[in-house]
């Protein structure tokens, strides 16, 4: 017995000897991706998009128009009307809605489109904000969210569905635009060899989901949102650039 105790001790010293090595080495091994992590986490919180100025740019051109057409037919004093810009940019959109009298603040993570905005249009309210922020508790409530050309942009799109249902007031709505995406523009984009260039791989901050109308669709209905209104946008609409839809709550 004293000579079976005498090795079960000796080979649980060398077990626990060898495991401390292992989580020594493991450890060692890990530093560089924690501090990568951690390097990450704040690249995110202060993102440049290369935003050098505060014009609207050609996306606006085809955005606009339908966004102002919903807008018209659902707001009658937009005066009374409290709106939010979720993704703002560089301001632009955010200041054409003020100018048409809407009561409205833009977020935006990018410390350079929030810098060029605050620049270009110092009376406009525009913060730094993120869609996994707060943004009820932060901002409050409102009849309108907007979110044009965001979605496609984020790791965790259901966090922006549960933001927006929370932002909206009774009997508000919501707008969101996204690269359109439907069988027949699919296949034209390979036939002509553009898909590489479509989905931007190698841009910083660029598009990491591809949305079509069904699958937007379905995110919004899971946190409660109808959709009530689909639009096509830029070129025809088979080939369409980008969709727009209009959502209220369920």
């Amino acid at each position: 017995m004293p000579l079976l105790r005498a090795i079960a001790n000796l080979f649980r010293e060398r077990t626990t000897s060898a495991l401390d090595s292992c989580i020594k080495n493991m450890s060692e091994w890990l530093t560089p991706f924690m501090a990568l992590e951690v390097k990450v986490k704040a690249d995110t919180q202060l993102m440049k998009f290369g935003w050098s100025d505060a014009k609207l740019n050609d996306s606006h051109g085809y955005l606009l128009p339908c966004l102002k057409q919903i807008l018209r037919r659902r707001i009658s004093d937009p005066k009374l009307t409290r709106l939010i810009d979720i993704g703002c940019g560089n301001g632009a959109v955010t200041n054409v809605l003020k100018l048409a009298g809407f009561d409205v603040v833009g977020i935006d993570p990018s410390v350079d489109g929030i810098n060029q905005a605050k620049k270009a249009y110092p009376d406009l309210s525009v913060e730094l904000g993120s869609v996994y922020d707060d943004l009820p508790n932060r901002f409050g409530a409102f009849e309108v969210v907007i979110c044009l050309e965001v979605v496609e942009h984020l790791y965790s799109p259901q966090v922006l569905a549960e933001n927006i249902k929370l932002l909206l007031r009774p009997g508000g709505f919501a707008v969101l635009s996204t690269p359109y995406h439907g069988y027949l523009k699919n296949v034209a984009l390979s036939v002509v060899g553009k898909w590489d260039f479509h989905h931007q791989p190698l841009a910083e901050h660029g598009h990491i989901k591809f949305w079509s109308r069904t699958t937007l669709e379905q995110l919004m209905t899971r946190h409660g949102m109808k959709p009530k209104e689909f639009y096509r946008v830029g070129r025809v609409p088979t080939l369409a650039k980008s969709m727009m839809l209009v959502f209220e709550q369920e």
